[in-house]
């Protein structure tokens, strides 16, 4: 099970900024069966591995991945960022968009 406190620690940030991120309630890390839900478990892991991923293949520390996912227009997606896909149920299409520009492409 992800913890909202460890990521938003991780993240100097707040469980509320997390959740908001996510597109959760505000409630969303207010009680542990919420925590342990399907859909928050899920949103966090697909923030964490995308934000893995930029790590990985850019370089970059915690804050600069996150500030990547909550901010950078991706092309080709309306300029939509990664954090709206994630919220929208498309993790994958910035998994495929990760994928095309470590191709070499430009997504």
């Amino acid at each position: 099970m992800f913890s909202p406190d460890r990521v938003a620690d991780a993240l100097r940030t707040s469980r509320a900024e997390i959740a908001a991120t996510l597109g959760l309630g505000r409630d969303a890390f207010s009680r542990a069966s919420r925590i342990r839900a399907h859909k928050t478990q899920t949103r966090l892991r697909q923030m964490l591995e995308i934000l893995h991923r930029v790590k990985a293949e850019t370089g970059a520390n915690d804050l600069a991945a996150y500030a990547w996912f909550r901010a950078e227009p991706l092309a080709g997606f309306d300029d939509m960022t990664a954090d709206r896909l994630v919220r929208e149920g498309r993790a994958e299409y910035v998994h495929a968009y990760l994928d095309a520009v470590a191709d070499g492409g430009y997504a």
